[in-house]
């Protein structure tokens, strides 16, 4: 008798898979395979907004390293593979369960964020317009309505950290520095930082006479057609520093300034929407980023820079009674952060939606740092002229 006829006979044969059986578990690995290496190393993404130009163009794509700063371990783990927030397709329909929610946890990396960095990370407000489904659309009806406006005309809703809008800006200040901005030149403790080649501001281009040819001006893409003019023969137009001092050199242009808001001048939205402080996108600060286990007091003047961070991003209850602050109904005087925080802003200036709305970004937001343009497609081009071949593989600085 065989007692052991559980195990198969050494020279039984094998069962053929199937021709279906074959194929399904192809796919199984190779979706297993692509989402590993999506969440644990390299990602591509694309640049759908002019918030990075002149640095980064719209239709650039590029890939985003997991590694350098270490990868993120999910913390919506149940989810579609390969979509973000919403099914393919689709634009209301989630692509993930929010039933099952991981704490934050992040593998060790290459190296920590630098100052300058480009880096991709998760809207960190939290808040999109529903019918709009945009982050970015949230703060420029903001900018254009004010807060509470927004959200009492709009549907507001809020998604899983991991599965907010994905962001890309420059690192300007890293945990504990002190940020500042004077007349659009951004100051990092106490030292002016201001834009590269790549960065826009707008300048007041003040001509002699409109009497030249525009051809000369192609290779700078001013768009003078599309801007009105602010005196006679006068225009303000983003331009990088470089563009900037190349238009000086021509015989028909008078004069080349730049042209920031004006200190004192409010626009809608601007962090951290505090009356006591008159603030705008080139004015403002000085700020101190929080860093991990960094003790801050907490006081009238303190807590218009902190409270989203201490209530939203570090989980505790805050209230205000009777002129005290209390943090998870204790009495609270001063507070020590749990997690570094960012300050990130586009190199766009006056067209980004960044930092200076919305505030720090928590280290937990943080997807990875670009790599690289591995290709660039203009939509607005001849067929012929689409595909922007001076940017493809170019490295991202």
């Amino acid at each position: 008798m065989n007692y052991k006829f559980w195990q198969r006979k050494k020279d039984a044969p094998k069962k053929k898979k199937t021709k279906t059986r074959e194929w399904v578990d192809a796919i199984v690995f190779a979706v297993v395979a692509a989402t590993i290496i999506r969440v644990f190393f390299i990602e591509a993404y694309t640049i759908p907004s002019g918030s990075m130009e002149r640095s980064l163009l719209i239709g650039d794509f590029l890939f985003v390293s997991k590694v350098n700063y270490g990868a993120r371990i999910p913390m919506t783990p149940v989810a579609f593979p390969f979509a973000h927030h919403t099914m393919p397709l689709t634009t209301s329909t989630k692509a993930y369960w929010d039933g099952v929610q991981w704490k934050y946890h992040r593998l060790p990396g290459l190296s920590k964020i630098k100052r300058n960095d480009v880096v991709v990370f998760n809207f960190p407000e939290g808040d999109t317009v529903a019918v709009e489904n945009q982050a970015e659309s949230y703060y420029a009806l903001v900018r254009s309505m004010g807060r509470e406006q927004v959200r009492s005309t709009y549907t507001i809703v809020d998604r899983p950290v991991d599965k907010r809008e994905n962001f890309i800006k420059r690192c300007i200040g890293i945990p504990g520095d002190v940020i500042s901005m004077r007349n659009g030149i951004a100051n990092v403790n106490g030292k002016d930082e201001p834009l590269k080649s790549t960065g826009m501001m707008p300048y007041r281009i003040e001509f002699k006479t409109m009497d030249f040819n525009y051809a000369a001006l192609d290779e700078f893409n001013l768009n003078l057609g599309s801007v009105p003019a602010v005196a006679a023969n006068t225009y303000i137009v983003d331009a990088t520093p470089e563009i900037a001092e190349k238009l000086k050199t021509f015989d028909f242009v008078k004069s080349v300034t730049l042209s920031p808001d004006p200190a004192g001048a409010v626009p809608g939205g601007v962090f951290p929407n505090d009356p006591n402080r008159v603030w705008n996108r080139d004015n403002f600060g000085p700020i101190k980023i929080p860093s991990k286990g960094w003790t801050v007091k907490i006081d009238s003047n303190t807590m218009p820079l902190y409270y989203r961070a201490i209530r939203t991003y570090e989980g505790n209850k805050v209230e205000q009674k009777a002129g005290v602050w209390y943090i998870n109904d204790q009495v609270a005087t001063t507070y020590t952060f749990k997690m570094d925080y960012y300050w990130m802003m586009g190199d766009n200036r006056h067209n980004s939606a960044d930092s200076r709305y919305w505030g720090f970004v928590p280290e937990d937001h943080i997807v990875g740092k670009a790599l690289f343009v591995w290709m660039s497609w203009d939509s607005t081009a001849s067929f012929l002229h689409k595909i922007r071949w001076s940017r493809l593989f170019m490295g991202i600085h």
